[in-house]
């Protein structure tokens, strides 16, 4: 870990003492952390790691760590669904600047391929769809901060009504640091027809279309990242498997914080808009931890039933979990909840809406209090024809 510190601190003073290279300020935050940590060192008073590095090597699972952001409007004219006021966004935005780290959502992603540690309190910020109020409004308040971000793009959508960002606005987003990635062509219903067609025919159609939002986007932006955000939160199995297949990250609606056990192609995110927005609420969710699950009793998120007949079972690996205090929320209620040594497990006696809704469970760390182990299951239900609602 050492030589991992000294590495880079050298690469970033290399970087400074070169006057055309821009040292950002997540970067100097760094070089800060290395002169202290360096200096200390040197009168052999240091023995606390840097905020960096991964603070109890005894709870590896939870290294590395961080929370995704997604919003979609930031106005109070659009949807109260998925809007947030300016106004709750400069309040969201200066809380995260005050009491957390910004990441690039590609250091999160690079992070978890390789296992490397990310800044504690590492949150990245997302948008969905493209809409024009993110330059109107969020922009702005961004690039005050100096955060990164990235858009989920719909490129059939983009410059098509007075609601959708332009492809020059877009080319000029992105000449300012804003990523943006694939969230299909236009925004359809991934698994519409998965249960009344052959899987390879449904397979094939709805790949396809990911594969031309790839292409319109690497032609106009020279980027080709391979990340995915499904339309509406909805995946399956299948389509999981082929995003693996394929080399592409995943990213879905459900909630929780991400880490090295997180699925790469189902990664969650915390909705912070619409109901979402209430920052009082949001801290904890910032705060949370991944949940290290090995193993659950219901890997397919999409049901063909609306009723659970037994129990899902969540397995957990950590010995920084307590465990005994674990709950499971549906709809904001507790829900019934038993544990086994390193399992839980709860059961649903309601039925499951036509749509999608989801189970959060939540359990508190022993090392670190205050902080929430966190762990969504999301459930995908079609109607009688085999399609979603908006």
């Amino acid at each position: 870990m050492l030589k991992d510190f000294l590495r880079r601190a050298k690469s970033l003073v290399a970087k400074w003492a070169i006057s055309t290279t821009r040292v950002s300020g997540n970067e100097w935050a760094y070089l800060n952390t290395f002169k202290s940590t360096f200096a200390l060192t040197l009168l052999g008073l240091s023995t606390v790691p840097p905020a960096w590095s991964h603070s109890n090597e005894g709870h590896s699972s939870t290294v590395p760590n961080a929370a995704i952001l997604l919003y979609h409007h930031v106005s109070t004219k659009t949807p109260p669904s998925t809007s947030i006021s300016p106004d709750d966004f400069l309040a969201h935005m200066q809380y995260l600047k005050a009491h957390h780290t910004v990441v690039p959502l590609q250091d999160v992603v690079n992070a978890l391929k390789a296992g490397s540690p990310l800044p504690d309190k590492a949150v990245a910020i997302t948008f969905d769809d493209g809409y024009a109020n993110i330059l109107d409004n969020a922009h702005p308040i961004l690039t005050d901060m100096g955060f990164s971000y990235t858009i989920f793009i719909n490129p059939n959508e983009i410059g098509v009504g007075p609601k959708q960002l332009t492809w020059e606005q877009v080319i000029a987003m992105q000449s300012e640091g804003v990523t943006f990635a694939n969230h299909t062509l236009d925004h359809l219903h991934m698994l519409n027809g998965e249960s009344t067609q052959n899987e390879t025919t449904w397979l094939k159609q709805v790949w396809d279309n990911v594969l031309a939002a790839e292409q319109n986007i690497k032609e106009k932006l020279d980027v080709e990242l391979r990340y995915l955000a499904y339309p509406f939160g909805e995946y399956n199995v299948a389509l999981t498997a082929q995003l693996k297949e394929a080399g592409y990250i995943g990213f879905g609606q459900h909630s929780g914080a991400v880490g090295p056990l997180s699925n790469l192609q189902a990664l969650p995110r915390f909705p912070a808009a619409g109901p979402y927005a209430n920052l009082a609420t949001l801290k904890n969710k910032l705060n949370s931890l991944a949940m290290p699950v090995v193993e659950t009793s219901l890997p397919e998120p999409r049901q063909r039933s609306r009723t659970l007949v037994n129990p899902v079972r969540l397995t957990v690996e950590s010995d920084d979990m307590r465990l005994s205090q674990v709950n499971c929320f549906y709809s904001g209620k507790p829900i019934p909840t038993s544990v086994d040594e390193n399992t839980f497990a709860f059961t649903l006696d309601s039925a499951l809406p036509v749509g999608r809704s989801r189970v959060n469970c939540t359990a508190p760390s022993i090392s670190q209090a205050g902080r929430y182990y966190w762990y969504s299951v999301p459930f995908f239900v079609a109607d009688e024809q085999g399609n979603y609602p908006d």
